[in-house]
């Protein structure tokens, strides 16, 4: 019975990807699609069914419900393309051993770099330089999880998303500098997600929505926010052959996730933990051209983290083509 349910699971989460539907809705925000966060990152982020303490309210809220410090904190930052730079500040408190479940927070900030601003102008160029614009974007969460069992754990975060895109200088009757106009939009969104252990060795799996809300009115145009749905499971593979690995841990997870704004991905992650301390990782993706049902060369990430006493930190390495590469480092602290 055991095995028939894990067959079916990951024959579900492989087909759901291939019914994917042209995507003609827009979206705005997103950098809410973006993982700042260095561990899930060097996995592909396949981590819907890992349990992350704080960091996990980028993923799936609900893995904040075991965490087992009385305190966590996580700063992450992601050296995105185009020179755009992710922040990422979580943190999250289990105040009685879980009895009232854990709280967290987080705040994601995004820095698109400096813009010469211009307004239309009556000259040879046609236009005048103006101020620097320093567009930019944060997301601010609260997070609840509790574990309801020993085997079924869930979470949610509500979060308040705002995006500044700088201001506009508009020319007058006389054609001179007259009117300024913020380009700003915001938004509230929600995350809810839940784990089930299975009981049957370390097998898991888990579901997550991100970026729930109402459309977003920028000017006179209205945008969702990039919905994505994610079913995952994994299990450490190392549990069917134990008594000849000793502690070593060989954790798998496989993702399908379903966008708003592009068709569906599979995603492929691997952690490998030679001791406790160390853990090397890979992942691999779907392409996200719906032209294609293949992984190209551009489609994996790779990461390294060191724990040691509380303190780990994590490095992601993304190759993204003609785009050169990101960089992600997360450093984290618990106790």
């Amino acid at each position: 019975m055991k095995k028939s349910l894990i067959i079916i699971l990951i024959a579900g989460l492989t087909l759901s990807t291939g019914m994917a539907q042209k995507k003609l809705g827009q979206t705005g925000a997103q950098f809410l699609s973006v993982a700042t966060d260095a561990w899930g990152a060097g996995m592909a982020e396949a981590v819907t069914i890992l349990e992350m303490n704080s960091a996990s309210l980028l993923f799936n809220p609900a893995g904040m419900a075991r965490m087992a410090s009385r305190i966590d904190f996580t700063a992450s930052q992601n050296q995105w393309i185009a020179d755009i730079t992710h922040n990422l500040f979580t943190a999250a408190i289990n105040p009685a051993a879980g009895k009232y479940g854990v709280f967290g927070v987080s705040l994601m900030m995004v820095d698109y770099g400096d813009i010469q601003g211009t307004t239309v102008w009556d000259n040879e160029k046609g236009y005048l330089d103006t101020e620097i614009l320093r567009p930019g974007a944060v997301a601010m969460g609260l997070g609840y999880a509790k574990t309801l069992s020993d085997k079924f754990s869930v979470g949610g975060q509500v979060k308040y998303v705002g995006l500044d895109y700088g201001r506009s200088i508009y020319p007058d009757e006389n054609g001179l500098p007259d009117t300024v106009k913020n380009h700003n939009a915001s938004s509230y969104a929600f995350d809810f997600g839940t784990i089930f252990k299975t009981g049957w060795h370390s097998l898991a799996f888990g579901m997550s929505f991100r970026n729930f809300s109402n459309p977003v009115t920028f000017e006179e145009e209205d945008f969702q926010l990039p919905l994505t749905f994610s079913l995952g499971i994994g299990m450490d593979m190392f549990d069917l052959i134990r008594d000849r690995v000793g502690g070593q841990q060989l954790l798998c997870t496989l993702d399908a996730l379903h966008y708003r704004s592009h068709p569906e991905q599979v995603k492929l992650g691997l952690e490998y933990r030679p001791i406790n301390m160390l853990a090397l990782r890979t992942g691999f993706y779907s392409s996200e051209d719906e032209n294609t049902d293949s992984f190209d060369q551009n489609d994996m990430s790779f990461g390294v983290g060191v724990n040691v006493i509380g303190l780990a930190f994590d490095y992601a390495y993304t190759p993204k083509g003609v785009w050169s590469e990101v960089h992600r480092v997360s450093a984290r602290f618990s106790f």
